[in-house]
């Protein structure tokens, strides 16, 4: 009987510990950016997370480590579901956004669809009509 009692207020203190940090989180708000995967270039390499910024008009990709990467120029060329090998890397129910930067580079980002349009928006899709 001391055991079920013993457990009930252990139960009782972690519930409360989880629901006051859970309170602290909700008013710190959310962090600012896009969180997501990348690679560069696209295709290969090794799935890196971060967060994409567009503040002040240039958007920049910001690995967890590392230094930032510019899209300022960089248009967006594809959207696609991840395949299934890619799938076991990144979340399955991402979107992948092909970007081909300036200066002739590749890169690939994922996010989730509900952040898809924010991306659009920083990084404009490619039009194909020529000038």
């Amino acid at each position: 009987m001391i055991e079920f009692l013993f457990f009930a207020l252990a139960a009782a203190g972690l519930g409360w510990l989880l629901r006051r940090k859970q309170r602290q989180r909700t008013a710190a708000g959310s962090p600012a950016g896009i969180p997501g995967m990348a690679r560069t270039p696209a295709g290969g390499g090794r799935w890196r997370s971060g967060r994409l910024y567009a503040d002040q008009g240039a958007a920049r990709w910001q690995p967890g480590r590392g230094p930032a990467v510019s899209l300022a120029g960089a248009r967006a060329t594809g959207v696609r579901v991840p395949s299934v090998r890619e799938g076991i890397s990144i979340n399955p129910g991402s979107r992948i956004v092909a970007c081909a930067l300036e200066g002739g580079g590749t890169m690939e980002i994922a996010v989730m669809p509900l952040d898809l349009r924010g991306l659009l928006d920083a990084v404009p899709e490619a039009t194909d009509r020529p000038d």
